[in-house]
């Protein structure tokens, strides 16, 4: 047989939903085969799914997966599978199951286990020590899981010296921007390299601030680009792959004569594991055109977030959310942002003036739900402000009004934000940007308040760019021109500015970039042309600011380091340059 059918499903596996995933995962395999797909293969961790972190501790989650997967097998009839479970056999590994015709033919372990920035596998995981390829339909097969296929000399290149044709890749790759690119062409390499064709199924969804992107992608044995699935949706990807002419371009391929001393001994341990020698011959339906289009950077961040928010929402079981609308950009786009991901009726928005909010705020805000089409809410704060302000009096006399004064403000929000959702069952979403988080320009049960921060990893400078983006694509200001204009103001005192206590975000943002995405040193940033006041005064404000972000509740990461599971660092901590 020259041609096999491959079908990936890139789903969105919920953690811990057993049950759910594996209802999606059998649901898929009814899909496929009225497709005539011969070969079907799911994301890494499909059935617990991805990460499952300290529920590996559990014995009775392990077995429970195990379980499943059994339901699983149980389903495959006249078709072959590769799905991503937990396998145990005195210890637990990252594994992937191959399935055939309601047989489990084999399991692979996963060879290489990520333990830098936000994972955390050799906690949990055993490492495999075997790279088997599987004869299916008379085709050599190599299955590998995520990091295996990121290192030049792994499993993979084991698995195409021993024969292999296809190399299928299961992965969880969370998105940060511009991974996407980095990824395609790292397979792209891998694939060429092997002269085999890779198919990398990658996961898709929302698990607390991780958002998985889908972007799943064949590409043939000379680099090129077979078919994509989209970006952050779920899809089955189906297309035929001419395993023949790999074996030609094998043939062309003079390094595969000359295979270095070491691929001769790992192909050792490339077991070859005779599943089917014969195709089973179904009539198949033609297939229609893919093209899929990528997203460019600003959109794929603005669908990482609707699609991180709407999963974050809806996996924790709730349905709406209530947000504090100041007429500012960050919760005018927090708001339509949770418009696009959860529907109108289920974003209330809560504006909370005081004495210092200027008359624009209050109509911004007003415009803003109008556009959206959300309920809004106006609960004055002057007389809980005033009443703060009599009961301190004592305490306060013979001060001056400061910062103190202007927190009670943002925690009287605070308040009332939880006060509604207590009584109504919503969750709260809060507007801190990744500017205002790493220098701790924000008050601690104030504004910070919530369960959930959709721009947590989300520079000042990239929300004004976010917003007008969605302006763009809907073809109309749906967030008004005033509020992108106005000057950024948390209108705690009289005519205040972010400009009174931070820099510009122009200079601010790529500043924190290079100092908290980079660990470039004060010098070195200084030497970016930046000046030295202002360099340690932002490296100062985000040091001593630790103990704020220990506080603060999960957001989406969008950058190659975010607040939480990839920057660490101790609260109590007297290190400074």
């Amino acid at each position: 047989m020259n041609i096999i059918r491959i079908g990936m499903a890139q789903i969105n596996s919920t953690v811990g939903d057993l049950s759910g995933n594996t209802k999606k995962i059998i649901q898929s395999i009814d899909e496929a085969k009225s497709l005539g797909v011969d070969l079907l293969t799911f994301p890494e961790l499909a059935i617990t799914g991805y990460p499952p972190e300290d529920l590996l501790l559990k014995p009775q989650f392990i077995q429970q997966n195990k379980e499943r997967l059994n339901e699983v097998v149980e389903h495959a009839s006249n078709i072959a599978v590769v799905v991503g479970f937990v396998d145990s056999d005195s210890d637990i590994y990252n594994a992937a199951a191959v399935i055939y015709d309601n047989k489990l033919v084999g399991v692979y372990h996963k060879f290489y286990l990520p333990n830098y920035g936000v994972f955390d596998e050799n906690r949990y995981f055993q490492a495999g020590t075997e790279c088997p390829v599987f004869i299916i339909y008379g085709v050599c097969i190599g299955v590998t899981i995520c990091e295996d296929m990121w290192y030049e000399t792994g499993p993979a290149t084991v698995q195409s010296y021993a024969g292999a044709r296809l190399l299928v890749n299961i992965s969880a790759s969370p998105y940060h921007a511009g991974k996407g690119d980095s990824r395609e062409r790292m397979l792209a390499t891998r694939a060429s390299d092997n002269v085999a064709i890779v198919a990398h199924n990658n996961l898709v969804g929302g698990q607390d601030e991780l958002v998985f992107d889908g972007n799943s992608l064949i590409i043939n044995e000379k680099g090129e680009l077979i078919a994509r699935g989209k970006q952050f949706e779920e899809e089955l990807i189906v297309t035929d792959l001419d395993v023949e002419s790999v074996f030609r371009s094998q043939l062309h391929d003079p390094r595969r004569r000359k295979e270095a001393p070491w691929v001769k001994k790992e192909q050792e341990q490339a077991a070859k594991i005779e599943v089917s020698r014969e195709y089973l011959s179904t009539a198949k339906p033609a297939l229609p055109p893919r093209q899929i289009e990528k997203l460019d950077e600003l959109a794929e961040i603005y669908q990482a977030l609707v699609l991180g928010t709407r999963d974050y929402v809806r996996k924790n079981g709730f349905k709406k959310v209530v947000i504090g609308l100041s007429g500012g950009i960050d919760s005018s786009l927090v708001a339509t942002i949770a418009v696009d991901g959860l529907g109108a009726d289920n974003v209330v928005g809560v504006a909370m003036p005081s004495r210092y909010s200027s008359p624009g705020s209050k109509s911004d805000a007003e415009l803003l739900a109008k556009n959206l089409g959300i309920d809004l809410k106006v609960i004055p704060i002057e007389k809980a402000f005033s009443s703060y302000l009599e009961t301190l009096a004592e305490p306060f006399k013979d001060t001056q009004p400061d910062v103190a004064e202007e927190n009670i403000q943002a925690r009287i929000r605070g308040n009332i934000l939880f006060a509604l959702s207590n009584k109504f069952g919503w969750l709260v979403l809060a507007c801190s940007n990744k500017s205002e988080t790493a220098t701790g320009y924000t008050t601690l049960y104030g504004d910070m308040s919530g369960g959930f921060i959709p721009l947590k990893d989300v520079p000042k400078t990239t929300v004004f760019e976010l917003a007008e983006y969605k302006n763009c694509q809907a073809g109309w200001e749906v967030i008004p021109s005033s509020i992108l204009t106005k000057m950024p103001s948390a209108e705690l005192k009289p005519d205040q500015k972010d400009t009174d206590t931070l820099p510009s975000y122009e200079v601010l943002d790529p500043i924190l970039k290079a100092y908290v995405e980079e660990d470039a040193s004060i010098d070195q940033i200084v030497a970016m042309g930046f000046g030295r006041e202002i360099v340690t005064r932002a490296a100062r404000l985000v040091d001593r600011n630790e103990y704020k972000r220990r506080q603060a509740a999960p957001g989406i990461k969008i950058t190659p380091r975010n607040f939480g599971r990839d920057r660490r660092l101790p609260i109590t901590n007297r290190f400074r340059e």
